[in-house]
């Protein structure tokens, strides 16, 4: 090791100057600057730089992330990371890391998925896939909207396909995802193939809320889509009774959007009674 300020055998470099306070590197993936006491990650490459910059792939050694494949950031946490993701469990660090999600995958995507994607191609008579994500050995097929019924009839019907059951409809909000805030992933599993699963998403925006329901094609997502409209507000179109599951029928907005008020609601009890002591139900 050489000591500060002697020479070294890097070319174009005389001394081994000591690497500024507080400074992240700039590139895919990278962004933000540690408090100034904190130690600068520049210049440090592989297993050295912290997971917060490398957790969205690409890296200023690999060179520019496709953008066709690259990850889709769909907001920035800041503060406390954990032990895991930069051990700045304070939250002072100022540390800024991106909300990264898988980007699209290229062929071959590997075991039978390849082959589902095909079919689903032949049965639909055109390419309504647009944008297959493959991340944890598992398939997720992004289509629009306006295409999510027909896909998933022949999901459903096509003999090499048949995922038979809608196990759940799950909604996401994100605030950052400009034009498409509205996130809706359908579980779907095929009983014919093995126990075979697959994922669809659509997504839809804030200013128009607004996904067909795909209850015509699997019943069970009745209530799965009541859920969703009941807790996000997406509004799906053609379903037999869209009213409320979770709160109550006159309860005002929708609870697990990123944009609902936090606390503050007035809880109000209505005909509820307190027993005397003697008549209470006794646990013991």
């Amino acid at each position: 090791m050489t000591e500060e300020n002697e020479p070294t055998d890097e070319p174009g470099k005389d001394v081994d100057a000591p690497r500024p306070k507080g400074v992240h590197p700039e590139g895919p993936g990278l962004a933000g600057s540690a408090h100034e006491d904190y130690p600068s990650t520049e210049g440090l490459t592989g297993d050295q730089r912290p997971v917060e910059y490398t957790n969205v792939g690409g890296s200023p050694e690999v060179g520019e992330v496709d953008p066709d494949h690259a990850p889709a950031i769909r907001g920035q946490r800041v503060g406390m990371f954990g032990a895991r993701q930069g051990q700045d469990t304070s939250g002072y660090g100022g540390l800024q890391a991106p909300i990264a999600f898988p980007g699209a995958a290229t062929r071959p995507y590997g075991g039978w998925y390849d082959a589902a994607v095909d079919t689903l191609a032949e049965a639909t008579g055109s390419d309504l896939v647009q944008r297959v994500v493959v991340h944890a050995d598992e398939l997720t097929l992004h289509v629009g909207r306006e295409d999510l019924v027909p896909v998933m009839r022949a999901l459903r019907d096509q003999p090499d396909l048949r995922f038979e059951m809608c196990m759940s409809v799950s909604g996401v909000h994100f605030l950052d995802d400009t034009g498409r805030e509205l996130h809706v992933a359908y579980h779907l599993l095929s009983i014919t193939h093995g126990g075979r699963r697959l994922r669809v998403e659509v997504t839809a925006p804030d200013a128009d809320p607004h996904i067909p329901s795909i209850v015509e094609v699997y019943p069970g997502a009745d209530w799965h889509e009541r859920e969703t409209w009941d807790m996000f507000g997406v509004v799906f179109d053609g379903h037999p009774a869209l009213t409320r599951i979770l709160m109550p029928d006159d309860w005002a907005g929708h609870p697990q959007r990123k944009d609902y008020p936090l606390g503050g609601i007035p809880v109000e009890y209505k005909g509820g009674t307190v027993p005397p002591p003697d008549e209470r139900r006794s646990y013991n």
